[in-house]
């Protein structure tokens, strides 16, 4: 019974500077995207091999039963198999929600292009500097 979980290094997936340019906020609402993508498949891979282990458990807890060791044996192994029944509610829950904020993510990204793209590429081809957000109000 043991986990492919590896931690990944770097820690965050994108870091939360406050650098707001829109290639700079893409760039990071893919990172998140693709993230949560793969945590999605790991939380999914983990589900199915806690639900597996706890199938292997209960059988066990039957064999022993029917090897006639000592019933708090059979009881234990039964108990590990109704935890591990549990973690993997737990997993799938977390899987659905990573499932759910990377949708949220990618729609993120694309309702920000879809605002702001036209707008970047504008100031980004102009030769002359813009002024920084909030220049013109007092």
């Amino acid at each position: 019974m043991s986990s492919n979980l590896v931690r990944r290094p770097g820690g965050a997936a994108a870091p939360t500077d406050g650098d707001n340019r829109y290639k700079a906020v893409q760039h990071k609402l893919k990172t998140l995207g693709q993230a949560l993508d793969m945590a999605t498949a790991e939380l999914e891979a983990l589900q199915l091999g806690m639900r597996k282990n706890a199938d292997d458990a209960y059988f066990l807890a039957v064999d022993i039963d029917n090897a006639e060791l000592d019933r708090k044996f059979v009881e234990m192994t039964n108990q590990v198999s109704v935890a591990l029944r549990g973690a993997a509610v737990e997993a799938r829950k977390l899987h659905e929600t990573a499932e759910e904020v990377a949708g949220d993510a990618h729609a993120a990204r694309r309702t920000h292009a879809r605002l702001y793209e036209r707008l970047d590429d504008i100031r980004s081809s102009r030769p002359e500097r813009t002024p920084k957000p909030g220049f013109l109000t007092r």
